[in-house]
C-alpha cells in the first residue's frame, strides 16, 4: 500500500472565509478611514473640554480671573496680571509655553461661536455656557454657579 504525497496549502474553504473576513473588515473599517471628520469632531471636543476645566483650575489655583476666548475652531486662555483686574497675559499651558491654545484638527469647528468666559478667583464663571462641536453629539456644559465643567 502505498500512501500519498503531502503537500502543503490552503483548501479552497479556508481561502474563501479569509476573503470574506478580508471584505467584512474592509466594509467596516474603511470608510471611517477615509472620512475622518467623526475623529476629529470628538477630538476637538475632549480638547475644548479638557481647556475649559484647566481654565478653571489655573484660575483657582493664581486666584486670579482667567478668561477663555473662542474663535470658530479654537480656544485661548489668558489669565489677569493682577487680581482683580482685566485678563492681559497669555496663560502658559501644562507645558509651559504660552498662550495655552487648543486649535480643532481637520474640518472641525463649534456649530456656532460660543461667547467668551472667564472664571474668577473661586472657579465661577461669568456665565454659563453650553457648547456644541459641529459632527458630535454631546454638549460642554459649564455650570452657572460652581463652573464645573462637563
Amino acid at each position: 500500500m502505498q500512501h500519498g504525497t503531502h503537500q502543503a496549502g490552503f483548501t479552497m474553504i479556508e481561502l474563501v472565509l479569509a476573503m470574506v473576513i478580508v471584505g467584512i473588515i474592509a466594509v467596516v473599517a474603511v470608510p471611517r478611514i477615509i472620512d475622518r471628520s467623526a475623529y476629529d469632531a470628538r477630538s476637538f471636543h475632549d480638547e475644548a473640554l479638557a481647556i475649559l476645566r484647566y481654565a478653571q483650575k489655573a484660575a483657582i489655583a493664581e486666584r486670579r480671573t482667567v478668561c477663555v476666548a473662542f474663535s470658530s475652531n479654537s480656544v485661548t486662555l489668558t489669565i489677569a496680571s493682577t487680581s482683580p483686574g482685566t485678563c492681559d497675559t497669555p496663560l502658559a499651558g501644562p507645558t509651559g509655553n504660552p498662550p495655552f491654545t487648543v486649535t480643532a484638527p481637520g474640518s472641525a469647528a463649534f456649530s456656532s461661536l460660543p461667547a467668551n468666559l472667564s472664571f474668577d478667583s473661586l472657579g465661577r464663571p461669568s456665565s454659563s455656557a453650553s457648547i456644541l462641536v459641529n459632527g458630535y453629539s454631546r454638549a460642554i456644559t459649564v455650570e452657572p454657579e460652581t463652573g464645573y465643567v462637563h
